[in-house]
């Protein structure tokens, strides 16, 4: 054999190993534009279908002429940044008189706030607050006024509403106006500073919706395009009056087919309250769903209104390092694999400030090894025993040849 055939024969063998390693991952989609050693690789809604619940099965794997690459990636979800976060704060004084109940806080340090979380103990109330800010406690200028705040507790509903929500503020006092005849069993106040970054969602196409009446409830059954992370609920009313609802939020774990059609099995996923205080939005945890199932329980009361779903998700990207040229695939869809251990995400890692996102190619399904079945060696079962007929045969042959010689 020449000496150039051996090395073609060599770089084929090699390069066949190199697709192996891939080859336990039922698809991949090319990456284009790679020219950094940093890109970000935002995962498309058409890859989540196939992953495994908990995204372990994700790998970015680059081909070059006699090797596979694992390109390590950090994983990025677009949540809010420092969301909710407490601050300090300090109990300036309280005081009341016929308007009501005074409590004024000071801020140590001066910080931008949206929002107070009032734990009050009181098992129904229907309160109007009033919320003001001042920098040296000679001017207050009004940031709330006649904001309700209530608790319902009762056979039908257990809902309370003591979150103020505010546009941006800055002062270094605030003074807080419970307008009741009965002192509030105030517990505890959380203050509550404004995330230095908001959340980012993608919207996703719902295919269709539909509204059903039962048993005292309103069932709304929501269909996707596709399987996605859901993370963000949100439901459209035209209703004008006051209303507070238990809902219940599913989503679609698995389907059976039966000879009525298909049967779907749904499970818990949040449990929320529809009140007309509040938007009707609800974050959800990521949860990979298609289905989702949402139930009103209206009691007594006549079904509300809803003319419209939306359903979002958190953006997930890899911010992905390349430091060899090679042909660079998005891998994935492997069931039961585990999550990737790299050192980057165990270190600090200096990012660029501006890292470029990448393009795709088309989702390619990625050729699984085929098992040959050997063949039996008699195929015929007639074979076997004309076999066996011919062992014992010459078995007996020999016995009776050692027979004679004995005699």
């Amino acid at each position: 054999m020449k000496p150039k055939n051996s090395l073609y024969i060599l770089v084929i063998m090699i390069t066949s190993f190199c697709f192996g390693q891939m080859d336990t991952y039922s698809k991949k989609i090319e990456l284009k534009g790679i020219d950094s050693l940093w890109h970000n690789i935002e995962i498309p809604n058409i890859v989540f279908k196939d992953l495994n619940r908990n995204m372990s099965d994700i790998r970015v794997y680059g081909i070059t002429a006699t090797d596979t690459i694992e390109a390590p990636y950090l994983h990025k979800v677009s949540k809010a940044k420092n969301a909710n976060s407490k601050i300090l704060f300090n109990l300036f004084n309280s005081v009341n008189n016929a308007k009501g109940y005074f409590y004024t806080y000071e801020l140590p340090n001066k910080e931008t706030i949206d929002e107070i979380f009032l734990n009050i103990e009181d098992p129904n109330f229907n309160w109007m607050v009033t919320l003001e800010g001042s920098q040296h406690l000679k001017q207050w200028f009004t940031i709330l006024e006649d904001y309700r705040i209530l608790s319902i507790n009762n056979d039908q509903t257990d809902y309370s509403f003591t979150t103020l929500k505010f546009p941006d503020a800055n002062y270094k006092y605030y003074r807080l106006l419970i307008k009741s005849t009965e002192k509030p069993n105030l517990t505890s106040v959380n203050i509550l500073k404004k995330a230095n970054k908001a959340a980012t969602y993608r919207d996703y196409g719902v295919r269709d919706f539909s509204i059903s009446k039962e048993d005292k409830k309103t069932i709304i059954d929501i269909d996707l395009e596709n399987r996605v992370p859901i993370n963000l609920l949100e439901l459209t009313l035209n209703d004008k009056i006051d209303y507070y609802r238990p809902i219940s939020i599913q989503y679609m774990a698995d389907s059976v087919k039966t000879d009525k059609g298909y049967f779907y099995n749904y499970k818990p996923l949040a449990t929320k309250t529809l009140s007309s205080r509040e938007e009707a939005s609800f974050q959800l945890p990521g949860t990979l769903a298609q289905k989702l199932r949402v139930i009103i329980l209206n009691n007594d009361n006549q079904p509300l209104k809803i003319s419209d779903v939306k359903l979002k998700g958190y953006i997930h990207t890899l911010t992905t390092r390349f430091t060899e040229p090679a042909r660079y695939f998005l891998v994935y869809d492997k069931p039961n694999a585990n999550f990737p251990d790299y050192d980057i995400s165990k270190t600090t890692i200096s990012l660029p400030k501006h890292i470029t996102k990448l393009d795709f190619g088309n989702v390619v399904e990625i050729p699984q090894p085929q098992i040959e079945n050997t063949s039996p060696l008699f195929e015929n079962k007639w074979w076997l025993w004309v076999i066996i007929a011919i062992v014992i045969a010459t078995l007996g042959y020999f016995t009776i040849g050692m027979m004679k010689k004995e005699l």
